[in-house]
């Protein structure tokens, strides 16, 4: 799993008990994902349908720093199902899973599409696609 993005935790972020708001988190996580899958899918028009179980596993507090790791685990006809751990950058310590993550790629009339792709599109080889396409 890839860890990119990492948030900071900060005083705005915090439930009454001093620890990261869920909310919070789960909607950096679905900011996350659905950044992920639209690299993958080449399309902006894609959608949240589905996310499992979440599995806090320990707290985050003020000051730590987080981060989000995503995967494809899986390509459909118009989605693309996902895997999540958030984790403390510093102790790598798990904060949550969320074992799948499914979004579909929509068309331009707002409706599922096919999207053509089978498998991970790494960045380091759309740049090589980018530059044999030039």
């Amino acid at each position: 799993m890839n860890f990119h993005t990492r948030k900071w935790v900060k005083p705005e972020d915090l439930n009454p008990n001093g620890t990261l708001f869920g909310g919070s988190l789960l909607r950096w996580i679905d900011e996350e994902a659905a950044i992920y899958a639209i690299v993958q899918l080449g399309n902006q028009r894609v959608v949240t349908k589905y996310i499992s179980e979440i599995n806090f596993v320990s707290a985050s507090r003020q000051g730590d720093i987080i981060e989000l790791g995503i995967t494809a685990t899986e390509f459909g006809r118009t989605s693309i199902t996902l895997t999540c751990e958030v984790r403390n950058k510093i102790t790598r310590k798990s904060i949550l899973t969320v074992e799948k993550m499914v979004f579909v790629n929509l068309g331009e009339d707002g409706l599922p599409a096919p999207h053509g792709r089978t498998e991970i599109k790494y960045v380091k080889d759309q740049f090589q696609d980018d530059i044999a396409s030039a």
